[in-house]
């Protein structure tokens, strides 16, 4: 029992020598992080008054977080060094070197739309304030964050969208340029003067609020359908959906106003039903014509013929037509 004793005191006296041993170099490790946590704080400053200057706040916000990250974990690779001398950074760096890849596998979602943000950022295909459509979404872009784009749609909504995705699929920037153009078909009747008609759309769309002047609207002859002439109708207007929607409204409330006015019709699609009486007095004649039924020459035989038998006054009910028969011995 006392060796036993005597060696727990030593040990414990060994651990109290190693701590005291230790602690100047605990108090300059600490020392040491203290400079690199201000390091880290100018950098990040730097870097997000440097983008922020230039206009690109979602780009200094994630690169302002990375140079930080990176200078602290730097810092706790020097701290680690300094504390146990007996650690060598290349050694660390190795160990960091191997476990870099069961990080990266687990971490494959989050690195790669953490890359695909950079990229978005750097590339810049779209920016904030932006009206984009992604998939089924479509808004206008607040940010783009680390981890994925941020939309507002136009009824309210925040989407979410993997930024990944937004870098792996298409992408329409609906407000890429200065106008944005717009159509919608209009039908006329077959009778009316087609010419006519597209000067009248032409002439109604000049000076509407809403719709550019240069380039002029214009209504094309489009399509002969099945009840009407389409004319097709363009204009352009700012790109803004807002702007897209109070136009449009505009636009056909002002073409079926000015058609009207000059007398031009606006048909509607119509269909033609046909409908036959089966008990007609000629249903058994085949030589002669119905309508929607073509008269023949050769007309083909019944399919089977109705007999009313009268026995003495007894009325029977129709039997069909006679079919071979065994005979009876």
């Amino acid at each position: 029992m006392e060796t036993d004793a005597g060696i727990t005191l030593d040990r414990i006296e060994s651990f109290i020598q190693g701590f005291w041993w230790i602690l100047p170099n605990l108090g300059i490790a600490l020392v040491v992080f203290l400079l690199f946590l201000g390091v880290a704080w100018a950098a990040r400053t730097a870097v997000f008054r440097f983008f922020i200057r230039r206009g690109r706040p979602d780009l200094a916000a994630l690169l302002a977080g990375f140079a930080r990250w990176s200078i602290i974990a730097l810092g706790l690779l020097v701290v680690a060094t300094i504390v146990f001398p007996s650690v060598k950074p290349a050694d660390v760096l190795a160990t960091l070197g191997v476990g870099s890849i069961a990080i990266g596998f687990a971490f494959k979602d989050i690195l790669q739309n953490w890359l695909a943000g950079l990229l978005l950022l750097l590339r810049q295909p779209f920016r904030q304030g932006d009206q984009i459509v992604v998939g089924r979404h479509e808004g206008t872009v607040e940010s783009i964050e680390a981890r994925a784009t941020l939309i507002r749609t136009y009824d309210g909504k925040r989407v979410i969208i993997p930024n990944s995705s937004v870098y792996t699929e298409s992408v329409t920037v609906n407000t890429a340029f200065e106008r944005r153009r717009s159509g919608y078909d209009v039908g006329i009747g077959y009778g009316d003067d087609v010419g006519k008609a597209c000067n009248v759309i032409c002439q109604a769309l000049e000076g509407l609020p809403g719709v550019e002047a240069d380039p002029a609207p214009e209504a094309i002859p489009w399509e002969l359908a099945g009840s009407s002439v389409n004319i097709r109708v363009r204009w352009w207007t700012e790109p803004q959906q807002a702007d897209v929607v109070q136009a449009r409204g505009r636009v056909i409330a002002a073409i079926k106003q000015a058609l009207g006015e000059a007398g031009i019709d606006m048909p509607f699609p119509t269909n033609v039903v046909l409908l036959h009486d089966q008990t007609e007095e000629i249903d058994g004649d085949r030589e002669r014509q119905r309508e929607g039924w073509p008269a023949r020459d050769s007309p083909p035989a019944a399919r089977h013929l109705n007999k009313v038998i009268v026995d003495g006054g007894d009325h029977r009910q129709p039997e069909e037509a006679p079919r071979p028969s065994r005979r009876r011995n």
